[in-house]
């Protein structure tokens, strides 16, 4: 039997305690997923305020007297069974606003220093100067990308791996700031944090960290192209056999329509007809009107990457063909101003929430006819996984994690029951109207709509396997190491 691996994870968002996209439910799922492949995950996060209220009881762990500029702990707790680190630097998290931004929407101009903070401890909790120490430590996203940099210049420390799970943000920074960083000056350099004359905090984690990995197999395909790498294509061609991709799985504890409390009904793929009562709440719940036809959702980041622009422009075309439109999201000013202008032309057919809310995201898969990603890159995407899960069709563009977790609803694909949703080739405008109409024409054909829906909820998409997948190549990090 393999012994028992000590894992690190730091991230600056974790479900249920901090969420602005899926980076927060990945980084609370996985710990739970990897337990039962004898890895014990331990998460460290920030202490924003409403983290540290949701967290409940905590234990001061560790005293920082100095932690760039003021004092600070690190703050243990249990969630969800899981150990839990929560760095408590007031001078840093507490302040009203978002992780990133203020209430305004603007980012916080100490962003790099917020999150050197977090790196800074995450390598000093792994590498073992508080503590213990850890076997491996296991970065996300740019916010904790300086840890394996730390790592790097410290003797004997363990093996790290960063996590993209989206290349397009990468915390670049002026030059200025490096000398306050406390790394090595080497690693001002191509090999280090220097990034066309500034600071690039996810590039230098990719530089140093012993391995990559994509949040799914086709993006990491795609980032060692231009037009996907955001310009860290390069880096990401050069590290060659060490960027791995594995896909995002949900969790049924969070994510399942037979016990999800926000709906009014709770179904499973035998009981597919209960689902009416949600949609019936859906409709009321954004003041759509009755209808025959499909009622499509959107539960997106209002932006140019996830294809809103597009989408925007098919609103009319959507509701000519019969079908209604509820979308819950924020984003560009003039995208959220594009959907408001078309919920007035249309009232009772489209309608918008502008700002996000859990519960009514879980009601609007589980209401839904079907969801809307036609995203121009989604590095693995989790609305079409829940979308999958609670039977409401994905209707989705073809690239990243969409193309790895839907199978197009195409002839052979309908004979042999194993379609799962909708795929268009090209986001854009007459693609898209292409794949609504496919989605409102097999929605007029229930036994077939229906078996769509069933052959999506009973798919696959736990974390049983991609856990599996991270703890392997966990254990040959740290062999490697040895």
């Amino acid at each position: 039997m393999n012994p028992k691996l000590s894992v690190l994870a730091v991230a600056s968002e974790c479900y249920p305690l901090v969420k602005t996209g899926g980076l927060a439910d990945v980084v609370g799922a996985l710990p739970a997923a990897l337990a039962a492949q004898g890895v014990a995950v331990t998460t460290l996060i920030p202490a924003y305020p409403a983290a540290l209220a949701k967290a409940g009881k905590t234990k001061i762990a560790h005293k920082i007297p100095d932690l760039f500029g003021g004092k600070a702990v690190v703050r243990s707790a249990q969630l969800d069974g899981q150990p839990l680190l929560l760095l408590d630097a007031p001078h840093l998290f507490a302040r009203e606003g978002g992780p990133y931004a203020d209430a305004t929407g603007r980012d916080w101009d100490d962003n790099w220093r917020r999150f050197a903070a977090l790196s800074r401890v995450a390598a000093d909790l792994a590498s073992g100067a508080l503590g213990p120490g850890f076997d491996l430590l296991h970065a996300h996203d740019w916010q904790a990308a300086l840890a394996p940099l730390h790592l790097r210049a410290i003797d004997n420390a363990p093996p790290s791996l960063i996590t993209i799970h989206n290349i397009a943000f990468q915390g670049q920074f002026g030059a200025d700031i490096f000398p306050a960083l406390g790394l090595p000056p080497g690693d001002w350099s191509v090999d280090g944090l220097e990034y066309y004359g500034g600071v690039g905090f996810l590039k230098g984690g990719m530089a140093a960290a012993h391995a990559i990995t994509t949040v799914s197999p086709t993006y990491a395909r795609e980032i060692r192209a231009a037009e996907f790498g955001m310009g860290l294509e390069g880096l990401v061609r050069a590290r060659g056999p060490q960027v791995h991709g594995i896909l995002n799985g949900i969790d049924p504890a969070v994510w399942n329509p037979a016990s999800d409390p926000a709906l009014p009904a709770l179904y499973t793929a035998k009981s597919l007809s209960k689902r009416a009562r949600n949609r019936t709440a859906l409709a009321r719940a954004f003041g759509l009107d009755s209808s025959p036809g499909p009622l499509f959702t959107v539960v997106s980041r209002l932006t140019w990457q996830k294809g809103m622009d597009v989408l925007a422009d098919c609103v009319d075309a959507l509701v000519a063909m019969g079908g209604r439109l509820a979308i819950l999201g924020s984003g560009d000013a003039a995208l959220e101003g594009a959907f408001v202008a078309a919920s007035h032309r249309h009232p009772g057919r489209v309608a918008v929430r502008i700002g996000y809310d859990e519960p009514l995201s879980h009601l609007m898969q589980g209401g839904g006819d079907a969801i809307l990603i036609p995203s121009r890159f989604e590095p693995c995407g989790l609305t079409q996984l829940y979308g999958l899960a609670y039977g409401c069709v994905p209707v989705v563009a073809r690239t990243g994690g969409l193309a790895d977790t839907i199978i197009d609803a195409n002839a052979a694909a309908l004979a042999n029951g194993v379609a799962t949703g909708i795929m268009i080739s090209a986001v854009e405008r007459e693609a898209l109207i292409d794949g609504i109409g496919r989605a409102i024409a097999l929605f007029a054909d229930p036994p077939r709509w229906q078996a769509i829906q069933r052959a999506g909820m009973t798919s696959d998409f736990s974390w049983t396997q991609s856990a599996a997948t991270y703890a392997a190549l966990y254990r040959s990090l740290t062999e490697t190491a040895r």
